[in-house]
């Protein structure tokens, strides 16, 4: 069967692999799409540490059930439209013991640590099946990077009460504006680009701040009555947005990190204490997070299709990372239809 595959840096292309056979509590699932994610155009960068080359990349996944092996509930029946957990869990290091599978100290996720989702056929256990019934085929690709974003307004506990502050408006942001916009916050999106401003005000934020034209700090003041945001949610990855977070947050105000910040970052940690601020980081989602993107998206009032910036077929695989490279702030998400 075809395959994608990243050999080294600056190369990828298609493969021919063996097909999978289900084995014992495994499902065979058929592929219709996949993203790409940043980590992705990280290792066809070579700006990946933890991957090892060469390997199939994708864990951002819309697929069928194909078939079913021994062990596997009959809930999960061939024909059925699902999206996969692509992350792994140990079940007994402290997250995995703490109800937290996704922050495993062990994790392995799908086309990063081990082999991901890019070829026409991938074997899973049952439990990594999550059904998306309803759901058109190419927006069941968006659940698994949407559900990353919701999982950060978990982890800052917003309520109907809170000012959010998300600070980055890539696919990853704006699932966090839908989650805190949902759960009733009033949502001030930041970025540097007014298209995706605008789209996160259609998703749901009720104010935006262009951070390369106005002042972030005296703009959520005014937003907040004179104080920062109750919450903050980073979703850049950068030193100057790390420590935007921190400055901009209220006294006693909860900051929860996403991105990955590439170079270290100095902080006023006064402002830790001053403060008393809750710092907490947000990785990858929860089987509920999941549930919840999926339910978001049977309502259909998400223009999905405007967080798709192009579709690719898998010989085409090279021509789309060259195109994410050349202009990186105006790709939401790229898919390759198999």
């Amino acid at each position: 069967m075809k395959a994608i595959q990243i050999t080294r840096p600056g190369e990828i292309g298609t493969v021919e692999i063996e097909k999978p056979e289900p084995r014992n509590g495994e499902v065979l699932v058929k592929l219709k799409y996949a993203g790409f994610c940043g980590s992705d155009l990280n290792t066809y960068l070579g700006k990946n540490p933890m991957v090892n080359l060469p390997v199939i990349p994708g864990h951002e996944i819309s697929a069928v059930i194909a078939e079913t092996a021994a062990g596997t509930p009959e809930l999960y029946v061939p024909g059925t439209p699902c999206t996969v957990n692509p992350y792994t869990n140990c079940g007994y290091c402290p997250s995995c013991r703490g109800g937290r599978p996704n922050a495993c100290q062990f994790n392995q996720t799908l086309g990063i640590q081990r082999n991901g989702a890019m070829s026409e056929y991938i074997a899973v256990p049952w439990q990594k099946i999550i059904p998306c019934a309803d759901i058109p085929y190419k927006h069941i690709a968006l659940v698994e990077p949407m559900s990353v974003g919701f999982h950060a307004v978990s982890r800052a506990s917003v309520t109907d009460s809170d000012t959010v502050a998300v600070v980055g408006c890539g696919m990853i942001g704006l699932g966090a504006v839908v989650r805190a916009a949902l759960r009733g916050a009033a949502v001030a999106a930041i970025d540097i680009d007014d298209k995706k401003l605008a789209l996160a005000k259609r998703l749901g934020a009720k104010h935006t701040v262009n951070s390369r034209t106005e002042d972030v700090g005296a703009a959520l003041r005014e937003i907040a009555g004179g104080f920062g945001a109750d919450v903050v949610i980073e979703a850049v990855g950068s030193p100057a947005t790390y420590r935007m977070a921190v400055n901009e947050a209220a006294f006693a105000g909860r900051v929860v990190c996403i991105g990955y910040a590439k170079s270290e970052v100095s902080f006023e940690t006064k402002y830790f204490v001053m403060k008393e601020l809750d710092i907490r980081g947000s990785r990858n989602a929860m089987p509920e997070d999941f549930r919840a993107v999926i339910e978001y998206l049977k309502r259909g009032t998400c223009p999905a299709d405007e967080l798709i910036t192009k579709v690719y077929l898998p010989e085409q695989a090279h021509e789309a990372l060259e195109f994410w490279k050349s202009d990186p702030g105006n790709v939401f998400r790229i898919l390759m239809e198999f």
